[in-house]
């Protein structure tokens, strides 16, 4: 089965095991962040569109369940930003009818500004919006949106959003050195988190090949300060799992995840242990030599991800 839209079960640290839908075009998205583990954006937009029939999506996720396999959570994510998809509140809606599972959405939350979108994310079991800058200008130099986005706007969509919503609101906040985690930022933080009714708040650091080479990671005393001062989690503490795919041949079921979800070395040997794969040497020279795909060292290790 060829799949479009439908990727995983790929480990969350936050959610499990999360089955993913994509109902955006890669590299599509009102932002373009320094630290985005699938490279700079390729399609800037903020203009919300159908960019896939809605019934082809749902086909396929109702296809890809009569296999037997476990998960824990059906994540809108997106190879961009979810919440360009026009018909996101549809989605979500024809998923629940679907699955009995939770339904998630993860969102830069920038048209988090707009009341229809605010909407349709209401029948959302769990939202996680990210923050990664505290005034207009370390947003702009940490997410890089359009000219159109305003951290203000965002920010009131958010509080506004939070004062409404009944289901799981988890936040996340990417910390990157020498950027947005010293004690005036975290203060920063502080105010704005005191004025959202969120769950939850998780703090992040990139742990994957950045966009951009200048991202620097923040210290195990940074992350450990800010965690203490905003109560939150760090990601990093959290257990992980492992991928998973209906997918029959290997090397194309390791596409398909890394479309979406980048994948080390260790990561992708695992995903072929659990396939009782004999050839991964085979699939790594793949990997290697496939014009598709950019192999990066970073921190040690091998990541490959789509270019």
């Amino acid at each position: 089965m060829e799949l479009k839209y439908i990727f995983g079960p790929v480990p969350s640290r936050r959610l499990g095991k999360s089955l993913g839908i994509s109902p955006i075009p890669r590299k599509t998205c009102n932002y373009s962040c320094i630290y985005c583990q699938l490279g700079r954006t390729d399609k800037m937009t903020g203009e919300r569109k159908e960019f896939f029939p809605l019934k082809d999506i749902i086909n396929e996720f109702k296809e890809y369940l009569k296999e037997s396999f476990d998960f824990d959570v059906v994540t809108i994510v997106g190879e961009g930003e979810p919440t360009l998809y026009s018909k996101l509140g549809e989605l979500i809606k024809e998923v629940k009818k679907i699955t009995d599972k939770p339904v998630a959405v993860i969102t830069n939350g920038a048209l988090l500004s707009s009341k229809e979108v605010r909407d349709e994310l209401m029948n959302a079991d769990i939202v996680l919006p990210s923050i990664d800058g505290y005034n207009e200008e370390t947003a702009k130099k940490i997410d890089r949106p359009l000219g159109t986005i305003h951290f203000k706007d965002e920010l009131e969509g958010l509080i506004e959003f939070s004062k409404e919503y009944k289901g799981q609101l988890l936040l996340e906040i990417m910390l990157i050195s020498e950027m947005n985690c010293d004690k005036n930022s975290i203060e920063h933080f502080k105010e704005i988190l005191k004025k959202i009714k969120y769950d939850k708040v998780y703090l992040n650091t990139p742990v994957r090949p950045p966009a951009e080479s200048f991202v620097k990671v923040v210290s195990q005393e940074e992350m450990k300060y800010a965690v203490e001062e905003l109560g939150g989690v760090s990601i990093d503490m959290l257990s992980s799992g492992e991928f998973f795919s209906e997918i029959e041949d290997s090397y194309e079921a390791i596409l398909n995840i890394i479309r979406r979800h980048p994948m080390n070395q260790f990561e992708i040997n695992s995903f072929l242990d659990s396939r009782k794969e004999k050839l991964g040497y085979n699939i790594f020279e793949k990997l290697e030599s496939d014009e598709k795909i950019n192999c990066i060292l970073y921190k040690g290790i091998k990541t490959y991800r789509l270019k």
